[in-house]
């Protein structure tokens, strides 16, 4: 069906374009693809004409427009820029209704729209495309993930390192990274002779702690975490007003050198990591995991022996099946250094979204020559356990909104508690007094002391999905008292001040 589908969209374009110089055609069992080159603009806003042109040539098919966009013809930079449009067939009317409610959803559920409601990121053409701009407020719900990871993490061995976002090129070129990836580096001079690379992965970096001083096989395993800005130079087409792909990361993500009998612990240890912290957000159920291992037609695109390679992937294999990951097998997806277990989500579309990771690496601690002293007095050599839970921290947040429709848990809100007076000439001096009292507890307060009407303002707390609303009157006022109501709730809720700064602490607590 996708196939009669794109042909019909490639005859409707020919007609409506008289000049069109490169096309090609592409599907699979989900979407068709068409990609033409041509002067004549087309837009989102031509979908409907174009679906309504395709039922006019087959009143049988059912034809769902989904997205436009510029790609290099046959997906290769040194071609011509084109357009693809992607679209998506259906088997009957009722199907395309069914498909086009799930698109209303995901409208809600779109992390950029969330982000722009809640003033959570921006962008701006100065500061260009794919680099996204907390906000105060977003700012806010970054640094408490930032909090509740380390907090995770440290349970399982981590301390954190700090590294420099620049470093020589040697760096990478011995780790592999510049040979594999060199078109995605971000390459830095100065009129003084400085040449630098903005540091695409933060791996390299922690192989030179280990290596600054003289390690024991009793210290190990040795775990570094960090969460800091990564740069990768991506085509300048895919990226945009999204933080699904950007060029500056926010990365966390960590790395453990072990001896060869630790390895297999230290595996399990960080899958019941990512589980632990998926659990507390309220994510694990919905996902699968891929046990990304080599092209094994192309061996040549990997560091490291095939040997070590094989130790990896069994030792992958065994832990998926301790676990019960039932981790799918996928040729060609490991990284350049080793094979891994990538922890797959949805996105607001159902697209697979893959953040939390753990990785098997016997090839970059031999390149960088670390080793440890064994306890016969002999050199060995570390194995590194790279690992990412949260990982990006832009990818994260997409599915973390999307997920959720921006609804965040209280500890996680940017504003935890929201106060209303119900008239600010007789109620403005107790709800500063509340204020304050929530913020020595270090509770984040917002107070509207606008000149809307109460009704109003209770509506945009909701708007702004503000956790708890307080309203706060006479009765408040004369009796020591705070009213509440929860996010989605009318119900409102009155308690005495001490006895609601237990309640909000102890809704602040629960994970």
């Amino acid at each position: 069906m996708n196939q009669k589908c794109c042909e019909l969209l490639k005859e409707v374009i020919q007609k409506e374009c008289k000049d069109i110089r490169l096309d090609n055609m592409s599907y699979n069992e989900d979407e068709f693809y068409y990609e033409f080159k041509s002067d004549k603009q087309i837009s989102e806003n031509d979908f409907e004409r174009l679906e309504n042109e395709i039922k006019k040539l087959d009143k049988n098919i059912y034809v769902k427009l989904l997205r436009i966009s510029g790609v290099y013809f046959k997906g290769n930079a040194n071609n011509e820029m084109i357009t693809r449009i992607v679209g998506k067939s259906f088997s009957s009317q009722d199907d395309l209704n069914e498909y086009n409610k799930f698109l209303e959803d995901a409208k809600e559920r779109d992390h950029r729209k969330i982000g722009q409601d809640l003033d959570l990121f921006c962008f701006s053409d100065y500061v260009g495309a794919g680099l996204p701009l907390y906000t105060p407020r977003g700012t806010i719900v970054k640094d408490e993930l930032q909090k509740e990871i380390e907090k995770v993490c440290k349970k399982y061995g981590f301390q954190k390192v700090s590294c420099p976002s620049l470093a020589d090129i040697s760096l990478f070129e011995t780790s592999g990274h510049a040979g594999k990836f060199n078109e995605e580096l971000f390459r830095v001079e100065s009129l003084k002779g400085h040449k630098f690379v903005l540091k695409p992965v933060q791996c390299p970096h922690h192989t030179q702690i280990f290596a600054s001083k003289l390690r024991s096989y009793r210290d190990l395993p040795i775990r570094y975490m960090e969460s800091d800005k990564q740069y990768r130079a991506e085509l300048q087409g895919a990226v945009g007003n999204s933080l699904s792909r950007v060029y500056a990361i926010t990365v966390e993500d960590g790395h453990s050198f072990c001896r060869r009998d630790q390895v297999k612990q230290e595996v399990i240890n960080m899958c019941n990591l990512i589980r632990d912290f998926y659990s507390r957000m309220g994510l694990w159920e919905d996902h699968w995991v891929s046990l990304s291992v080599r092209d094994y037609e192309h061996q040549e695109k990997y560091i490291g022996s095939k040997e070590d390679w094989d130790i990896c992937e069994q030792m992958l294999k065994e832990v998926s099946d301790e676990l019960g990951l039932n981790a799918k097998r996928c040729e060609g997806e490991a990284a350049l250094y080793g094979p891994k277990l990538d922890f797959m989500f949805k996105d607001a579309l159902g697209r697979d979204i893959q953040i939390p990771t753990v990785q098997l690496d016997f090839a970059m601690p031999k390149r960088f020559g670390l080793f440890y002293i064994d306890e016969k007095g002999e050199k060995q050599t570390p194995v590194m356990v790279h690992r990412a839970v949260l990982g990006s921290y832009e990818r994260f947040l997409v599915l973390l909104l999307e997920q959720f429709k921006g609804v965040l848990p209280i500890w996680l809100s940017p504003v935890q508690v929201n106060i209303i007076p119900v008239n600010i000439k007789y109620h403005d001096e107790y709800c500063k007094k509340i204020k304050q009292l929530l913020e020595d507890e270090d509770i984040r307060v917002d107070y509207d002391d606008s000149k809307e009407q109460m009704g109003k303002k209770i509506r945009q707390s909701n708007i702004m999905k503000n956790p708890i609303t307080l309203i706060l009157g006479d009765n408040e006022r004369d009796n020591d008292l705070i009213s509440y109501r929860k996010y989605g709730s009318e119900e409102t809720k009155s308690l005495s001040i001490e006895e609601f700064l237990k309640f909000i602490k102890d809704e602040i607590n629960k994970r």
